[in-house]
């Protein structure tokens, strides 16, 4: 499995391109105490793993929207940038949670905490094990992940804790039971049995792409936020431009910048009679879903540089099947 991730910036019409596309990180494996474990089914996230739609929307009220999923659940998505979380229902319980929004309780983790506190009440593993009714699975972690995606295993669920490599803090979390975790697949993966597939239909799939595509634009307006920037706002016709450099890569199997055929972004934006100041671009391909993605950029410099840029205002994006592009501008000053 690859992972890929690109930046590209723009200023009116002259482009900057980063002399190196850097891989973003991937994941780690923990084991914690009986007694920290059981801290955080009595407190934090992983206590509603299991619990039913009913009990989440008498504690959290109704989501601001329910997404799609490529994996066969919903997301219930809470979308107010302090206390953003995904919410994954399936079957009418709680599956999976993934959550960024600093005022939610993670307990027992504290966003913006770091990593070497971490290390010193868990042991790390390069090895998570899941066992279901029909297989045996192992995930083996590597010194990358372990350093910048730690998996920790708490009774039936699983936790994934997205480390911030330039901080060294914690910038999110993900839980997940088991048989989600199997279908995420966010690590190298060895099996016995079967492998839990979702068979996804054409109308399906491109509802899956436009939930993407909004929860990065949400993801990453958090994100601005914690770092004490402006929120970007939404811009459909950029997202339509992103939207095109995605199935454009896809159909015509290349990853870059400039395409073969509709050219560097300047060109696409111009074509698209949108008019700038400064544009710029993250690209990426193959990460499982939305919040993988906007981690990734984070964890490689350029792109973060782009996605923390505080003179960007406005954000469009573009998911087709596993491509992902982000296309971000400043509009010219309006006369007064």
């Amino acid at each position: 499995m690859r992972w890929i991730v690109a930046l590209m910036m723009v200023l009116i019409i002259t482009f900057y391109f980063s002399p190196t596309d850097e891989q973003a990180p991937l994941n780690d494996t923990s084991m914690m105490s009986k007694q920290t474990s059981e801290q955080a089914v009595a407190e934090g996230l992983g206590a509603w793993i299991g619990k039913t739609e009913e009990e989440v929307k008498q504690t959290f009220g109704q989501p601001a929207r329910i997404d799609p999923s490529a994996y066969g659940y919903v997301w219930w998505i809470y979308n107010d940038l302090k206390t953003y979380m995904q919410i994954g229902i399936l079957n009418g319980r709680v599956v999976t949670i993934y959550a960024c929004g600093p005022e939610v309780n993670i307990a027992p983790f504290q966003f913006d905490r770091s990593i070497n506190e971490l290390l010193q009440t868990m042991p790390l593993q390069d090895e998570i094990h899941v066992q279901l009714d029909d297989g045996v699975y192992r995930f083996q972690l590597t010194e990358e992940d372990l350093m910048i995606q730690p998996l920790l295993s708490f009774g039936d669920a699983y936790v994934q804790l997205y480390i911030d490599r330039f901080t060294g803090k914690l910038s999110s979390v993900r839980w997940a039971d088991r048989e989600t975790l199997v279908k995420l697949r966010p690590y190298e993966l060895e099996y016995r049995g079967p492998l839990p597939e979702v068979a996804l239909d054409e109308t399906i799939a491109k509802q899956i792409e436009r939930a993407n595509a909004k929860q990065i634009f949400d993801i990453t307006n958090v994100m601005r936020i914690r770092h004490g920037l402006s929120p970007l706002q939404w811009d459909e016709r950029v997202a339509k431009v992103a939207y095109g450099h995605s199935k454009d890569m896809a159909e015509n199997k290349f990853f870059a910048h400039e395409s073969p055929t509709n050219g560097d972004l300047q060109q696409r934006l111009t074509k698209a009679n949108i008019p700038f100041e400064l544009a710029a671009e993250n690209i990426a391909a193959e990460y499982v879903d939305a919040p993988a993605v906007v981690e990734a950029w984070l964890n490689s410099r350029s792109h973060r540089q782009t996605l923390l840029n505080e003179k960007l205002t406005h954000l469009g994006v573009g998911v087709y099947k596993r491509h992902y592009t982000q296309n971000f501008i400043r509009p010219f000053s309006q006369p007064k």
